[in-house]
């Protein structure tokens, strides 16, 4: 299959006005980046196709985990290798920081009315919320009440341990560290005391891997997002979200028009789509299980909030702060955490 970007790389190499006999060119086209597993399947299924038919564009996905869409992009020097990012905190402030996204203008989305007002700026908009908190298996142990019962049994034997390489790793452990005199900077009270009960956890993993071993029961509790909740409670697995009594973790996934672009309208008539009641309304459905942020559209079952403006007092951090240190935390728990 040809596809939009290796097309005109094709056509610009010899000289660019080429024409191809038998290829049939859609209205329009744009490529958007999308997270691999969950957010891929659920825009090839939903979005795609809604897309198609209500703009006649045709959408094609590139699926990038964040920093490999910043790094890419950069690499890119100013010819954007697709239109739209898909971002979540820490590698959007990297992009912005890169001058990688083309100034927003909100005015541009029927929607806008429909979403919080500090969820859209001059950068991008927000597509779906995280919440972040603690997971556990209810037939197995008790609720845990905050973070520094995961360190004592019966929770730490029973723990699936992760480190920062994702967002809610990151954010989970800067409040466990938080709990032990540490800050949002200072994680090391947090793996001083994560490395004293080590010998006891049940499992250490990458973050990708946590919702299979608590599915096979190698682990009962673990820190993760409602969305992985939902997921996993979907297949019948008994799992419960617990709102750490220190307060449950928010962050939102924003999505960004690469500068340089030639496919600005088609981007706004995308993100306007995600953004809309329908489609906010179709992700959160299983087996998907986004949280929505179109103020229009129904909030799934067991979650911890009734409506979006409760996640205004939920946990969040300055990620302008954490990303110059991140790369380092990431070593030190790879190397003083792998069992």
């Amino acid at each position: 299959m040809i596809s939009r970007r290796s097309l005109l790389a094709g056509t610009t190499a010899l000289g660019g006005a080429v024409l191809l006999p038998g290829i049939a060119f859609a209205k329009g086209s744009l490529t958007a980046t999308t997270y691999p597993g969950t957010w891929e399947d659920a825009y090839r299924t939903v979005v795609m196709p809604a897309l198609k038919k209500k703009d006649d564009i045709d959408l094609e996905l590139a699926p990038l985990f964040a920093m490999d869409q910043v790094g890419k992009a950069k690499a890119a020097r100013g010819a954007p290798p697709f239109d739209v990012f898909v971002l979540d905190p820490g590698p959007r402030i990297v992009a912005l920081e890169g001058g990688l996204f083309e100034k927003f203008d909100g005015k541009k989305l029927t929607n806008l009315a429909k979403i919080p007002p500090s969820l859209v700026d001059d950068a991008g908009v927000c597509v779906g919320a995280q919440v972040v908190g603690i997971a556990y298996n209810p037939k197995k142990l008790p609720a845990p009440k905050g973070w520094k019962d995961l360190l004592v049994d019966p929770w730490v034997s029973r723990l699936g341990l992760t480190g920062f390489q994702t967002t809610f790793g990151t954010s989970s452990l800067i409040e466990l560290a938080k709990q032990f005199g540490g800050s949002l900077t200072d994680v090391e009270p947090a793996l001083v005391e994560l490395k004293k009960v080590l010998p006891k956890v049940a499992a250490v993993g990458l973050p990708a891997a946590m919702p299979g071993l608590f599915q096979q029961g190698q682990c009962d509790v673990m820190y993760t997002n409602t969305q992985t909740v939902a997921t996993l409670k979907g297949k019948d697995i008994p799992i419960e979200f617990v709102k750490p009594e220190s307060g449950a973790i928010a962050f939102f996934t924003t999505m960004h028009i690469a500068k340089g672009t030639g496919e600005s309208a088609n981007a706004y008539k995308y993100l306007d789509l995600v953004v809309s009641k329908e489609i906010q309304e179709a992700l959160t459905k299983p087996p998907y299980n986004f949280l929505p942020i179109n103020k229009d559209a129904a909030l799934p079952p067991d979650l911890p909030m009734k409506s979006l403006d409760e996640m205004t007092s939920y946990v969040q951090h300055d990620w302008a702060k954490i990303n110059p240190l991140r790369a380092a935390w990431i070593e030190k728990f790879n190397k003083e955490m792998a069992k």
